[in-house]
């Protein structure tokens, strides 16, 4: 009797889901606009990681070559501080733009 039971409550568990799945039916065309639409977002998401990886390590290797590094010393989130000509204190964040700080806002030991 439990066998059959549980033969009966499966075949109703997959009619019910035939019937659902068969209500969400969309024209062809929309799935492929829908799939696409998808696809350059997804797109779109990746390069622009791409590229703020690569302006990060530009930004990083340029500060290293032209200005000097300040040793001992830390930005608030841990990053490397470099001092340019003009003895400016900044740093380099994760899209590649320089932050300046203060002297009061470097660390004395990086967070980690």
């Amino acid at each position: 009797m439990k066998h059959l039971f549980k033969v009966q409550l499966f075949a109703s568990a997959i009619f019910i889901a035939t019937q659902t799945k068969a209500q969400d039916h969309k024209p062809a065309g929309e799935q492929i606009k829908h799939d696409a639409h998808v696809v350059g977002h997804e797109t779109a998401k990746g390069a622009t990681e791409v590229a703020h990886k690569t302006s990060e390590l530009a930004a990083k290797g340029t500060a290293a070559v032209t200005d000097k590094r300040y040793e001992h010393h830390w930005a608030p989130g841990g990053e490397n501080v470099y001092i340019n000509s003009h003895s400016q204190y900044y740093y380099v964040n994760k899209t590649g733009h320089r932050i300046y700080l203060k002297k009061s806002q470097l660390r004395d030991k990086p967070l980690r």
